[in-house]
């Protein structure tokens, strides 16, 4: 077993995160890719959707959101909550703003399902103001709903590992810095 405090500095070695975290510390990557994906699941999905099958459009919509917000989580997890306020609206707005430009991608080649027809490049403003509002919609909800579940779980685990002084020293150290702030 290797020590986290070795006797000399030539022991230390830099590890670099594997691929897949590198990609999940990216705000624009993670929301480039969610959006393209998104875009392409919902084009196909909608494509072969039977004409009548309400369980069918509710499921694809249900794979859909749980991507959106996986995704989502899969990068506010790397941070702390108070990047959050932040990093939630502007995965939202990227990730808009790569969907909608699928979506004019699709439109080119005919491919952009609306209804039962295709979408033309008249019908793309409108696309594109929905997606950007409702990303933003839910995906900050969303976050805010992550976010009290996260504090909610780790005053559950210092109060069950018997740290209560821990939650005490953690508020009055936030108090003490939005004190400092204001004065």
């Amino acid at each position: 077993m290797t020590s986290f405090f070795p006797r000399h500095t030539v022991t230390w070695k830099i590890e670099e995160p594997p691929a897949f975290r590198r990609l999940s510390l990216s705000l624009i990557e993670m929301a480039a890719i969610t959006g393209v994906l998104l875009r392409l699941y919902r084009a196909l999905a909608l494509t072969h959707a039977p004409a009548d099958s309400w369980a069918y459009l509710g499921g694809t919509f249900a794979i859909g959101a749980v991507f959106l917000l996986g995704m989502a989580t899969l990068h506010l997890g790397n941070y702390p909550l108070r990047h959050w306020t932040w990093r939630a609206p502007a995965f939202a707005a990227v990730e808009a703003i790569v969907e909608s430009a699928t979506s004019l991608l699709l439109i080119a080649l005919h491919r952009e399902p609306m209804g039962t027809a295709r979408a033309t490049f008249s019908d793309w403003p409108r696309l594109a103001l929905d997606m950007l509002f409702w990303r933003l919609v839910i995906l900050v909800l969303f976050a805010v709903v992550l976010a009290g579940v996260v504090q909610l779980v780790r005053r559950v685990l210092l109060r069950r590992d018997h740290r209560e002084h821990t939650v005490t020293a953690v508020h009055d150290e936030i108090v003490r810095q939005a004190e400092a702030k204001e004065g």
